[in-house]
This record gives C-alpha cells, structure tokens and sequence, in this order.
C-alpha cells in the first residue's frame, strides 16, 4: 500500500505546488510509482506539469462527485513513474455541492482508496487555505509536508496551522501526522533567511527537514515550460535539492 503525503500550508506563496510538483518527479526518478493528485481548484500543478486544462475532458471534481473513476481520469507525464490526477477551476464547486452530503470531508480518501495499491507515493496538493478541499487532503493523507518560506509571516502563519493541525488530528484523524517542515526560498546571503531557519529548527527541531530548496530562477522557468525542474535542468542547485528530499522522505 502507497504512503499518501498532503502538501499543505494555510498561506499562499510559501512554494507549495512547486514542491509537490518536484518531489512526485523526484520520487518518480527514483524509480517508485508516485500519483500527484492535483486537490487545488487553481490547478497549477496539472499546468505545471504541461497539461493543457482547456483540453482535459474531465478532472478530479468528476471523481469526487461520482461521475469518473481514477482510472478515466489518471494521465501519463514523460516521466515514466510519474502519473497525475488533474484539477481545475470547476472544483471550486465541490465545496458547495458536496455540502450536504454525509461525509463530505471523506470523498477524497474513499476516491483514492480503490487506487492505492497500485503507487509507492501518492502527493497531494492541497489549496492554500483551510476548507472543506483541505481537510479533504489531510484526512486522504497519512503524514503532512509543509511548506515554510523563509520568511516572518510564513513561520507566524506556521504556528497558526498547527493549532489547527492540532484540532483535527484529536477530532478526526488521530493518525495523521506531519513528517516534517521543508524551508523553501533560502538564499544563503540573506540574513532573514538564517534567522528564520534558525528559529524554525529551534522550535520544531527534528520536524524540519535537512534539506533547504534555495532560491532558483530555474524553478519558475521550468514551471512556465510545465515541467519538473529534473527534466528541465538537472544541474540546477534545487533540482538537486528536491532529489535530496526525495531520499529523506523515503526514509522518515
């Protein structure tokens, strides 16, 4: 059975989708059958992974709302053991339409349930806020990676998030936990950047992850071609870093 792995954070900008996108490549380098499930209605990682949403017959709304099955929705990426569940704007609607229904906050974990023998990894990307969607992601999920900016409000956010955390974890999901706190957008001769992960390591010690993604110009480039930053330059410093994490995921 597949680890399911929610990528989550409650603040926006914090490198979210670009880590999702590049840890399922990582883990797809590295040879494990890995599914990133686009869970954000924006559907930036199914863009960044070149998929044209003006194409795409249906999405993963359709899978939720019981009118495809994974297998109708699944789509191959050049990377051999890497496979993607798209999302776009109609899932928006989801949380509305879903709002009556009896375990509403469990659609997402049944949907993916029937699926997960057949992946090593399935990454979740999950909206950058704190709804129905994304409790849908967490109670999927059985271990949390967040995000952290290297910045003062997103380590403020973080406090915030794992109060929230917190909450459902003793109400909803007792064994859902988070396996750790990756620092996004270090730059080395910034003084902020040290600071913050200088706090984040005293505060949540074990929990952060060794690696640091630096700043990298190639990141967004690879995200405007839609692809991994791996299959786009795999001599850049992040593109290195995400394959570092790769192997500390697969360890922790």
């Amino acid at each position: 059975m597949s680890r399911v792995i929610c990528i989550s954070n409650q603040k926006g900008g914090v490198g979210k989708t670009t880590t999702a996108i590049n840890l399922s490549a990582a883990l797809a380098a590295g040879e494990k059958k890995t599914l990133l499930v686009d869970f954000d209605p924006q559907g930036h990682a199914t863009a960044g992974l070149g998929v044209d949403k003006a194409r795409m017959g249906q999405s993963i709304y359709h899978g939720i709302m019981g009118k495809a099955s994974p297998q109708e929705l699944i789509i191959r990426t050049e990377l051999d053991h890497l496979s993607l569940l798209p999302a776009r704007r109609e899932l928006f609607r989801a949380e509305v339409e879903l709002m009556s229904r009896s375990g509403k906050e469990k659609v997402l974990r049944e949907f993916l349930e029937t699926i997960r023998d057949d992946f090593d990894y399935i990454i979740i990307d999950s909206a950058p806020s704190l709804n129905l969607l994304t409790l849908n992601g967490f109670l999927a999920a059985d271990s949390l990676l967040i995000p952290l900016q290297c910045d003062f409000f997103a380590l403020d956010s973080l406090e915030s998030m794992m109060a929230s955390l917190h909450v459902i974890t003793q109400r909803m999901h007792p064994a859902l936990h988070v396996m750790g706190i990756l620092l996004t957008m270090f730059n080395p001769r910034d003084g902020v950047s040290k600071q913050i992960e200088a706090s984040a390591r005293r505060q949540f010690r074990q929990m952060v992850f060794k690696t640091v993604i630096p700043q990298d110009s190639t990141i967004k480039k690879a995200a405007i071609l839609g692809r991994p930053l791996l299959m786009h330059s795999i001599k850049a410093p992040a593109a290195r870093r995400y394959l570092r994490l790769a192997e500390e995921v697969m360890t922790r």
